[in-house]
């Protein structure tokens, strides 16, 4: 199938040649950073859907798409609508979200919302091992398209390499993906596969698929379109190669650094970001653009600077954050009925002020397929409920972080492209070593690849920020302040707050006026917004629990700290065999992420006012917070 240029911009031939294979191919694509994977991909559903054989075509239910992160699915699904005339209802998941999905349907009496992803993961696998693909609802997938193949690790390598060996005799695939932007190596847990990292999934689909597997190419980079975006392209291979020899890797990707690191400061530098003309340069920037760091801890100060001096940014969520969008909560308020229709669902949603670009037609799309009632052309009200419960609304929905400029760690940026790309200088591995005995270096070389790969336009690089007084809370992984006192030894000053931390069991201010409260958040409280816990007493609810804490907006009570919250707050303030903890006042300095819809009692939604569901608004905050104590305890808190 040939496209015209109304499709989107025309494939070269190394596309073509993807697009092309028979729905039975079993097919490795290795593409380079830029390459138009997705523009490709996006291609390839649309022919096996669309294909003018009949005989070749597939029905979109039979295309399973798996890809890492929800923002990566927000791109897919975004690509499709544009230029996928035949793949609109093919439906792009996450690992996670596709995983959790089949254990829902092959054992519908599981607590599977209460396992961790990396326990559903490796319950999935066992489940595919145990035949329940046949459980699905449109049976098993003839179809399989892999995205970024090069970072399957761990638990989600095993279960691809399942899935992909009990549909071997029945099933294509697609896998893409490119060795030198291999960077989540971090997430295995076993020492002999870590030992063995390198190419682990690629070297397994060689081997099993030896006698029928087509390998292609996608070689032209088509997102960097100046010299200085293209800066670390020609290095690309080098990267791709680094590991093959492991006696050897550490040297080369030592070199492999230092020469990319070399590139990046011999380009021009942004200045500090305290500066006023830098600040003014990410203000008045007309397209999107990326500050990348290399951790969490830089990110959250990166960020903090930034709200100082009043620059509009948002930060990327972890891959695995899944928010449910905060107007599903305002559907289940207004609705009474057990079912809801297209048109009811429309109405109340034109009752919401939704975020930009809300696609109506997707929306219930999207919740038909996870939530279709027994009447026709309905929404079941209950299953949307529960949806909310587990937090497994279909990725397609999530809310976008809407900003322009984002701080993000590499590792969330992957798969991302920006006009763009600001990144923090990086040390030496020399100096990096000195800091970690166990420093990957490989890692440290893909990362700085992939991170200096991003960008379309502009590569600028400013000075990375101080980070010695930011400290791990090892109990918790928890970020602090960390001050020196009189005695020498480190206060706590502040601590990192995360999605969590406030309470979902009830709706804020439930006692007064929590309707109020559902409307304030709706009308008044937008992402980056400033926020503070402030103490309500000053006694713990329970043993080793902080007091209560409420959170504010502008001065009005929005939420109240969650059990999580108290409980870590308290292992790290209690320093030693100190037991007499003296409790910041307030915490200041943090931030509104986003709003979500949260499930908790329907008995404290009903005596709320907020109906039968159980199901509200809460906001979701980060940053790292500072600590207010009363005059005179500062240095007592050793």
């Amino acid at each position: 199938m040939i496209f015209s240029s109304e499709d989107g911009p025309a494939l070269t031939a190394e596309q073509q040649a993807v697009v092309d294979q028979p729905w039975d191919t079993r097919l490795l694509v290795t593409a380079g950073a830029g390459t138009g994977k997705t523009h490709t991909l996006v291609r390839r559903m649309d022919t096996l859907v669309g294909h003018i054989d009949p005989d070749e075509a597939l029905e979109a239910s039979e295309l399973l798409v798996l890809s890492f992160s929800r923002a990566a699915v927000r791109e897919l699904r975004d690509r499709i609508a544009r230029h996928g005339e035949h793949a609109r209802r093919v439906r792009v998941q996450t690992f996670d979200s596709w995983a959790y999905s089949l254990l829902v349907q092959a054992y519908p009496d599981g607590e599977w919302s209460e396992l961790s992803f990396d326990e559903r993961i490796r319950a999935a696998t066992d489940a595919i091992e145990k035949g329940a693909l046949d459980s699905l609802e449109a049976g098993p997938p003839a179809h399989v398209i892999v995205d970024e193949v090069q970072d399957l690790v761990g638990a989600r390598r095993e279960m691809v390499e399942s899935l992909l060996d009990r549909l071997q005799d029945s099933c294509g695939f697609t896998l893409v993906g490119d060795p030198a932007q291999a960077i989540y190596d971090f997430q295995i847990e076993d020492p002999e596969e870590y030992a063995d990292r390198t190419d682990l999934f690629l070297r397994w689909v060689r081997v099993s698929y030896a006698d029928d597997l087509m390998e292609l190419r996608l070689t032209r980079n088509f997102r960097s379109v100046t010299l200085e975006a293209r800066t670390a392209l020609p290095l690309g291979p080098a990267v791709q190669g680094i590991g093959s020899a492991p006696e050897g890797a550490d040297a080369a990707a030592e070199r492999l650094h230092g020469e990319l690191r070399e590139l990046l400061l011999d380009l021009p530098g942004l200045g500090a970001l305290t500066d006023a003309f830098t600040q003014d340069s990410l203000r008045s920037f007309p397209g999107t653009c990326a500050i990348l760091t290399r951790d969490n801890r830089q990110a959250l100060l990166v960020s903090e600077l930034l709200h100082t001096h009043g620059v509009p940014h948002a930060v990327r969520r972890s891959l695995q954050a899944r928010p449910v969008p905060y107007w599903v909560a305002e559907v289940l308020r207004r609705t009474e009925a057990a079912t809801l229709t297209e048109e009811r669902l429309r109405e109340l949603l034109g009752g919401i002020p939704l975020p930009e670009g809300t696609d109506l037609d997707r929306v219930w799309r999207a919740l038909r397929v996870v939530a279709r009632g027994t009447g026709r052309g309905t929404l079941d009200v209950t299953r949307l409920r529960r949806l909310v419960a587990e937090r497994r609304l279909p990725d397609e929905l999530a809310d976008p972080e809407p900003a322009q400029l984002i701080v993000s760690t590499v590792h969330r940026a992957k798969g991302l492209e920006f006009d763009r790309v600001v990144l923090l200088a990086p040390p030496t591995i020399a100096e990096l070593r000195r800091r970690n005995d166990e420093l990957d270096v490989p890692a440290e070389a893909r990362a700085l690849y992939v991170a200096m790969t991003r960008v379309r336009e502009d590569l600028y690089r400013v000075a990375a920020p101080e980070t010695v007084t930011l400290l791990r809370h090892k109990p918790t992984g928890r970020w602090y302040r960390g001050v020196p006192n009189q005695r020498q030894k480190w206060r706590r000053d502040g601590v990192e707050v995360r999605a969590g931390d406030v309470c979902a069991l009830e709706p804020a201010d439930a006692v007064n006026d929590a309707l109020g409260a559902q409307s304030y958040l709706l009308e008044h409280v937008r992402p980056g917004d400033a926020v503070t816990f402030r103490l309500r007493e000053a006694l713990p609810m329970g043993p080793e629990q902080s007091p209560r804490y409420a959170l504010l907006h502008e001065g009005r009570e929005i939420g109240d700290a969650s059990e999580v919250f108290r409980s870590q707050l308290y292992s790290v303030l209690k320093v030693g065999t100190t037991w007499d903890i003296r409790w910041p006042e307030e915490i200041s300095g943090l931030r509104i992420d986003c709003l979500e819809s949260v499930a908790g009692s329907p008995a404290a939604g009903a005596n709320a006012g907020l109906g039968n569901h159980g199901v509200w608004i809460a906001p979701r905050i980060s940053g790292i917070g500072r600590f207010r104590r009363p005059a005179g305890t500062e240095e007592e808190q050793g």
